[in-house]
Order: structure tokens, then sequence, then C-alpha cells
């Protein structure tokens, strides 16, 4: 765990880091916004406590630009609710009141540890997955994952680099098709400052994050080909070129790649190079889609219940011997993803109460006819929620939305939270923002 610390440290924020470190953390520190981000594009991290007095919204855009998704959390002495909710708004993913509590940097510690999904199966045919994956693992050569979208194969990828030698390095990953190709030879290379407008400093690329650990080429299948070649010779030589570089980088990493297209037709077509691919593909891994480990199914729905009944503060509800049949029945195209969607949905639509066939929503996809009255039934719906909004306040707005969604949830202020996208120390500032304005509300919400 690489914890980032941004202020003074002093008094509570360096009994914070104390505390962080005796827990495992290791500590780097920071005492502005510009060095924060030096400190990020060189080293990285895996987690950031900031002092509330800092600007938050500056780093939060900072790192948006540089597309980091690095959780925030801030830090404030005896903070009112007004200056925690600021925080939370600015950016900050959580707030913990300083002195710290040591309970509470561990939960935020663990929190950040176990933000992955578990490796959960019971089908012989994702027995032979695991068992490939542990096998390889000691090795340095490089992997190339195949398998439908959802099946889990970033999953693998993390068991590859935990049971090898590689397991107390960095384990870094990034989606060739989620970025576009302009920017995806800087996120994987770096650049030097001024190599191109708008490199106002030298910035290194994920190889150099991942040193000595494994870098996870997420969709290889969708690298535009020119770069392709600068993949290869990375592979081959371990060197890098930054963009706008003099010398040759070395680097010391695994590469383990991912794909849920056909390889060998993208090579025959031309639009991914043989050579790579065979650089890549020294060991392959096939995953099954969900349909075909079909005793998963009921395995990893368990799993789910329990992680969203815990997240949204329910009761854990059961499933009813026709819903697990409904369950086994289904396609699932999406997967596992699909999956984890379809049970997060349940458990909200059980409120507490055994989950039934009709809590079980999965998406049709076949007759366009049906997508698309869907869609127009969808667009007329939105359409009028937005005339109703006409004429009202954003404030208006925002408080009328809490409240509804509060009554959704039978009161249930966590769930509530939740499908808000914030913090339950938010929602309930807000409440009692509500009531001193002169507004209702239950106090027997939970």
């Amino acid at each position: 765990m690489r914890l980032l610390i941004i202020g003074i440290i002093k008094g509570p924020l360096a009994s914070a880091a104390r505390i962080a470190m005796d827990r495992g953390a290791s500590i780097v520190t920071a005492e502005s916004v510009p060095q924060a981000l030096s400190v990020l594009r060189s080293r990285g991290a895996d987690l950031i406590f900031m002092d509330m007095d800092l600007p938050i919204h500056l780093l939060c855009e900072a790192l948006k630009a540089d597309r980091n998704t690095t959780p925030i959390v801030a830090c404030g002495i005896d903070p009112t609710p007004e200056a925690a909710s600021a925080c939370i708004r600015a950016g900050a993913r959580e707030f913990i009141p300083l002195p710290p509590d040591p309970e509470l940097i561990s939960a935020v510690l663990q929190a950040i540890v176990n933000d992955n999904e578990p490796l959960i199966w019971r089908d012989p045919a994702m027995e032979k997955v695991i068992r490939l994956a542990e096998s390889v693992a000691r090795s340095d050569a490089s992997v190339l994952i195949s398998g439908e979208s959802g099946t889990g194969k970033e999953v693998i990828a993390r068991l590859i680099h935990e049971k090898s030698p590689r397991s107390k390095k960095p384990f870094v990953s990034i989606n060739c098709a989620a970025i576009p190709e302009t920017l995806l030879e800087s996120e994987l290379f770096g650049h030097e400052k001024g190599a191109f407008t708008g490199a106002s400093a030298r910035r290194i690329g994920k190889f150099e994050e991942a040193d000595g650990g494994t870098l996870l080429l997420d969709e290889i299948s969708e690298m535009e080909f020119r770069l392709q070649a600068k993949l290869l010779r990375a592979i081959q030589e371990r060197v890098i070129d930054r963009i706008g570089g003099s010398r040759p980088v070395p680097v010391n990493i695994r590469i383990i790649a991912t794909s849920n297209r056909n390889m060998m037709d993208a090579v025959s077509k031309g639009q991914f190079r043989e050579d790579l691919y065979f650089r890549l593909n020294v060991i392959g891994i096939q995953v099954p889609p969900l349909r075909e480990r079909t005793q998963d199914i009921l395995a990893l729905a368990s799993h789910f219940i329990e992680k969203f009944s815990e997240i949204n503060g329910m009761r854990e509800p059961k499933l009813t011997a026709d819903a697990k049949r409904a369950l086994l029945a289904a396609p699932w195209r999406g997967n596992v993803r699909e999956l984890e969607n379809v049970i997060h949905r349940a458990v909200l639509l059980s409120n507490g109460l055994d989950i039934i066939p009709d809590s079980i929503r999965i998406d049709s996809i076949g007759d366009p006819r049906q997508v698309s009255d869907i869609a127009a039934k969808a667009t007329r719906a939105a359409e009028t929620a937005t005339r109703q909004l006409i004429g009202q306040t954003v404030t208006e707005v925002e408080r009328q939305l809490i409240f509804d969604t509060l009554d959704h949830c039978s009161g249930n202020r966590t769930q509530a939270a939740k499908i808000l996208g914030i913090s339950i120390r938010t929602l309930r500032n807000k409440l009692n923002q509500y009531v001193t304005q002169g507004f209702s509300v239950n106090e027997s919400l939970t």
C-alpha cells in the first residue's frame, strides 16, 4: 500500500501517518498540490490523505486531466459538518476527522486493499483455469488471457501476479480500448517536459510505474497498429522510450495481456502484428463464459448478495428455489459482470426479504424492435421528468431527489446514500440542513 500524505506532517496528521505505517503502508509526503502531482507522476500512489485546508478541488481537477483515479481521503481537525461536506463535494472519497481513530485508518486502508473482487469458483471448467494460472505464476513469461467480456480476465491476471515472486511490487493495469490512441502512447511510455503542447512536466508511464511488478494490458487487441511496434520493442528489449526522451529507460516488468476477441482472426486480417501476438502468447489462458461453468453461478450470486447487503445496510436476503432456477437458466451474455449487476438490483428490490424470480431482471438482447420500443419509452420518460424540473432551483431539485430516494429505500439512509453516490455523512448533513430550514425529516429513518 503506497500512501501519499499531502500537508504539513506534524501533530494529528503525523499521528495518522504513524498509524498507517504501523499497518503496513509505505508513506510518501508532499506539502502542496504541485509537489503531490510531481510524486504521483513519478512514483504513483494507491491512496491519498490530504489536509482539508489545502485546495482539494485543484488536485481533483489535475488528477482528472492526468486520467489518474487514485482515491482521496480528506483529513481535518474538529471539522464542521459543512466543511466535511465541502470536501466530499470537491472530490474527496471520504473524510477522516483528526486526531485520527486507529480503527478508522485501518478500515480505510483495508478497503483499498480489498477493492478488487475475490476469486470465487466451484465449476471444474474454472478449476482448470485457476490451476493453470497458478502453475505459470512463478515464471516471468508473458501471458495472454482470452475470454468474453465480463468473464473475469483481470481477476485471473491479479491471481498470477499475487502468486508470483513479483507480488510485493506494483500491479498496474491500463485499458487499451478506453484511452484514445493519441494519448495511449504517453500513458504507456510517459513523456518528457515540453515533448508536446501541454506537457508542462515529465510524466512516467505505466511501464515505469509497474517497474519490478506486473503490467496488465487490458483489451490489447484494440491497440493502434503503429503503437504495437513500440510495444514489441519494449517487450523484447525491456527498455522504453519516453515521448521526447533522448535515451532509453530500462524496465523490469512482466506483461499480461487480455482480449475478448479472437486474436488469430485479428492477425489474419492485418489488424494485429503476428510477431507481437507470439510475444504475448507465450502462455495462453482461455477463460470460459459463465454459461459454460454453471456451478459458479450460485456461488457468485451468494457472494454478491452478501456484498451488496452489507454495502446497503440491509438484512441479507436468501435466494428462493425458483430464483435459483432462473439464475441457472439465464444466458449471461455479460457473464460475471452482468450477474453482479442483476444481483445488485435484486438485493435492492428485495428490501431485505427473500429474492424471488420477479426481483431478477435480466436485460433482453434480441429483437431490435423491442430494444427500440424500450429506448422510446425511456426517452419519453426522460422528457417528462425534465419538464417537471423547469422552474425549480438546483437546491430544490437536489432536496426533492434526496427525499424521493429515501422514500424509495423505505428510509434506509445507507442504501439511499449508495444510490445517490454520496457518503452517509454527506446525506446526514443534508438532512440536518433541511431540518434547520423547516422541512420535515422523519427521525425514524435509519
